[in-house]
């Protein structure tokens, strides 16, 4: 390792083309040093471009960046002979003996293989970015003066981590380890109640950097086509961010409401799925998706509080009535989650217009059953326009409330 003296903050460079990938790096990254300062591209050229107008302490690069790769931008680095060299990690996925003779002569601080193992990368952090016995504090950003909760929520809602976790993610990937590895189908049973885990998971693998044609739409099939290690990865990166828990319990209560809705649905849509021999695992996903903005908004309504501002239940019940949906559908639109589950999650609202999907049907019958009170019957949605053209009629959709 290249020993170098590192500033009170330093200042880093991450260069990596896929943004699940990126995000991981700057979340374990800020979990080491949350004081240091970012900068972050997705191309070779961009990198170029700020590595000449900046002076950092540590750049990270993909070997596969576009435009120029992050192998010849550590050749660019080494060539302009600063002393000491300037820290420089290097991700791919190449191990072979041919890749590692070209990398060596070049001096990279490290070589890591992707998927990253978050031990082994938050260590190099540690090594590169904290001194001995140095303890960095976690600073909370204060609120701007003046800023209204309004004007904080609408900056959010592009920029949000999505919702609060609601599983006990490190019990799930422990009950999921044997001597193999990682089971993924245990992995599965255990995560699939959790709407972020599952959303992330989903649009991951989804991204460019998968290289896949077809479109991955529930986590049974998002698991396999990440791979173990990353999968545990982007799962247990989750847990770092900040309010990834909520903290005040006012918060705390919506959450468990709107989630056991969303699970409710969810349950109801496989149970129908199965029943009219449709695709019960895209069913389920979407139902629990559906609410994925309101448990968002209430993760940023835990960081305006952190931050020092005011809130009670009227102005919590108000965000929720007039940003929800937006936050939901902002969040789908930029994680890209695939447009045939975005429908079905639309179609828990409303149905429209036009022609419609029986899944789409499934999931607006789904979300009328889990908005049922206990002492509500079912025979009005037994008459209402998903059951009559799913043809599920009255003694049926009591059996389902039953089970």
């Amino acid at each position: 390792m290249i020993a170098v003296e590192l500033p009170a903050v330093p200042r880093v460079l991450i260069a990596e083309a896929d943004p699940w990938s990126r995000d991981l790096l700057a979340q374990v990254l800020l979990n080491v040093r949350w004081d240091a300062r970012l900068d972050v591209c997705t191309d070779g050229r961009q990198a170029l471009e700020l590595l000449n107008a900046h002076a950092f302490d540590l750049v990270i690069a993909d070997w596969e960046l576009p435009g120029v790769d992050g192998l010849s931008l550590l050749r660019d680095l080494r060539q302009r002979k600063r002393n000491p060299p300037l820290p420089f990690i290097l991700l791919g996925a190449r191990n072979d003996v041919a890749s590692v003779r070209e990398i060596v002569p070049l001096h990279p601080t490290a070589y890591l293989a992707k998927p990253l193992g978050l031990e082994s990368l938050t260590q190099r952090f540690q090594d590169l970015l904290v001194d001995a016995g140095q303890l960095v504090s976690l600073e909370i950003p204060a609120l701007a003066p003046g800023m209204p909760l309004e004007k904080f929520l609408e900056r959010r809602r592009e920029e949000s981590d999505g919702a609060p976790l609601m599983a006990d993610v490190e019990l799930a990937v422990k009950r999921s380890l044997n001597l193999a590895g990682l089971d993924l189908k245990l992995l599965e049973q255990e995560i699939r109640a959790d709407p972020q885990i599952t959303a992330v998971l989903i649009a991951a693998a989804n991204s460019a950097a998968q290289h896949h044609g077809s479109s991955v739409q529930t986590l049974a099939q998002a698991l396999p086509r990440l791979g173990a290690a990353q999968s545990m990865n982007l799962i247990l990166g989750l847990t770092l961010k900040r309010s990834a828990r909520l903290s005040d319990a006012a918060l705390g209560d919506y959450a468990e409401r709107y989630w056991e809705l969303s699970l409710h649905t969810a349950e109801y849509a496989y149970s129908l799925a199965r029943l009219l021999d449709l695709d019960q695992e895209r069913c389920y996903c979407a139902g629990l998706l559906h609410r994925l903005g309101d448990l968002a908004l209430l993760r940023c309504l835990q960081e305006w509080l952190n931050a020092g501002g005011d809130l009670d239940d009227e102005l919590i019940g108000e965000s929720l009535y007039a940003l929800g949906a937006g936050f939901g559908s902002a969040l789908r639109a930029r994680w890209r989650l695939p447009l045939e589950l975005r429908e079905l999650i639309a179609a828990v609202y409303q149905l429209g217009g036009g022609v419609f999907s029986r899944e789409a049907l499934v999931l607006n019958l789904a979300a009328q059953l889990a908005r049922l009170t206990p002492h509500e019957g079912v025979e009005e949605i037994a008459k209402g326009r998903a059951a009559r053209l799913l043809k599920v009629d009255l003694p049926e959709l009591m059996r389902l409330r039953k089970s």
